[in-house]
């Protein structure tokens, strides 16, 4: 590669110009289909049980997800309550598009009084639980008599290990691997992609037809437009945790930066490493040209990903990647490790690249910016792939998995 700057293909190519608009897929289920679904299989009232909220300050794809599905299914006429631990700063109890929350309980608590709530009928009747399985299971199988299903989004694996003092960490992954699973062996399972799939049933020893793959979707705000940055710009998107190697993209981006000098980067996100990665920054002389720009509204997320060239990811582990997926419906492609979860949100050689390794970060993205035609062909198939994620086909999946419990259930 040129130790020169790349040919100005900001300069060359607009959003607006150069790609076809984002439709979305045409085929999505209605409103309409989800109610006659969950009316026909008698599932009126939906309890989702899951660890953080929405509103938490280290709410993540998880809990966007989440969120997306109880706000169609309450759309479709379904009562939903969502049951998490506190968040600072909210009430116990409230109302978000057209569902219930209920926070109450510290992040360890809220596991067993959750499932004790659950028992007693705290929470109000139900026909059917959801439970997000996020590392710490709620047990559901033990104390659930009725329709039920789990979301599993991928094994955590390291992410123990990086998060948790040496006993915890081996006790959670002990749970993880050789506990839990056995316990939910009756229980439909859901996962986001076919290599989370393969390690739930090769690694943990879930039966295959027990595991559904639902896609997450992608919200219509994200969409082409606006004209890419005149020079070249890599963004990321994600919590400072981690799992995420934030520190090892740095690296790759500083790598990059002596051969691509006008070189600009942007790490969006809050975590307890912000600290750690801006004195990395500073090790590295790069802060003025790496950003870390903290939280970000959805407009000028939007606007960023409009402008960016690539979206770089370093992560370890992940169930899909929603921000691939986000960035690619702005017609950004990708460049990310070869992780469960990546390997299915990115269309190899399509809608972005694959590394084995976060050292060849700085290669693959470099081999992006330097040819004009080759990032013009990627920005192209990443829109195209995005076209196929919907919330209303994911929403509709897994209630479909939830209906056909309570239908296997009936007398």
């Amino acid at each position: 590669m040129p130790d020169t700057d790349p040919p100005s293909a900001g300069a060359r190519l607009t959003q607006d110009d150069a790609l076809p608009p984002r439709t979305g897929d045409p085929s999505a289920p209605s409103v309409e289909q989800l109610a006659e679904l969950a009316s026909g299989s008698g599932l009126h009232r939906v309890n989702i049980l899951a660890w953080r909220d929405l509103e938490d300050p280290e709410a993540g794809g998880s809990e966007i997800h989440a969120a997306n599905i109880a706000k169609l299914w309450a759309e479709a006429g379904i009562e939903v309550t969502m049951r998490t631990s506190f968040s600072a700063g909210m009430p116990q109890v409230g109302w978000r598009d057209g569902y219930r929350v209920i926070r109450k309980a510290g992040r360890y608590m809220v596991f067993p009084r959750a499932a004790f709530s659950e028992t007693m009928g705290w929470h109000g009747n139900r026909d059917g639980l959801v439970e997000i399985w996020n590392g710490m299971p709620f047990f559901s199988p033990l104390w659930v008599r009725g329709p039920r299903c789990v979301f599993l989004h991928h094994v955590h694996k390291q992410m123990w290990q990086m998060a948790l003092p040496p006993r915890l960490a081996l006790a959670g992954d002990t749970l993880e691997r050789r506990v839990a699973p056995k316990l939910y062996r009756q229980t439909p399972v859901i996962t986001l992609s076919e290599s989370s799939k393969h390690e739930l049933v090769h690694e943990l020893g879930f039966r295959s037809e027990r595991v559904t793959v639902v896609p997450p979707g992608i919200d219509p705000m994200f969409h082409r437009g606006g004209q890419r940055s005149p020079t070249p710009l890599v963004v990321a998107v994600g919590r400072l945790v981690p799992v995420k190697r934030f520190d090892l993209l740095i690296e790759a981006l500083v790598d990059l930066k002596t051969r691509v000098p006008a070189l600009e980067a942007v790490i969006v996100g809050e975590g307890y490493e912000n600290d750690m990665l801006h004195a990395l920054r500073e090790k590295h002389g790069a802060e003025d040209w790496l950003t870390l720009a903290g939280r970000l509204s959805d407009a000028d997320l939007i606007a960023l990903y409009q402008r960016a060239w690539v979206l770089a990811s370093a992560s370890a582990r992940e169930g899909w990647g929603m921000t691939i997926t986000e960035a690619a419906a702005c017609g950004t492609p990708a460049v990310v490790t070869r992780i469960p979860g990546h390997v299915d949100a990115v269309v190899e050689g399509s809608s972005g690249l694959l590394v084995d390794d976060p050292a060849d970060l700085s290669g693959a993205i470099g081999s992006i910016v330097a040819d004009p035609q080759l990032l013009d062909r990627l920005s192209a198939g990443a829109l195209a792939n995005a076209e196929r994620y919907t919330w209303a086909a994911t929403a509709y999946k897994t209630l479909a998995v939830l209906a056909a419990d309570a239908q296997r259930r009936r007398p």
